[in-house]
């Protein structure tokens, strides 16, 4: 499965492997790309409760504005 993250917040490299870094330590993660310039992650994962990704990322201190699977 593949989950579209929107963020906000954002704002530069370091800020990509920051939620890079947490998105790849979730058991069941096996693939992340984040990009900057679009605002978005997607990662190939199991089957991850969205508000899990959700916790993750806002504890970094970015917005997640939507979460897509497909």
């Amino acid at each position: 499965m593949k989950k579209e993250i929107r963020i906000e917040g954002m704002s530069c490299h370091n800020c990509v492997r920051h939620v890079k870094e947490a998105l790849a330590v979730i058991d069941g993660v096996t693939s992340v790309d984040v990009n900057l310039d679009e605002g978005r992650a997607i990662i190939e994962c199991g089957n991850i409760k969205d508000d899990y990704i959700k916790n993750e990322i806002e504890d970094l201190g970015y917005q997640v504005v939507s979460i897509e699977s497909y």
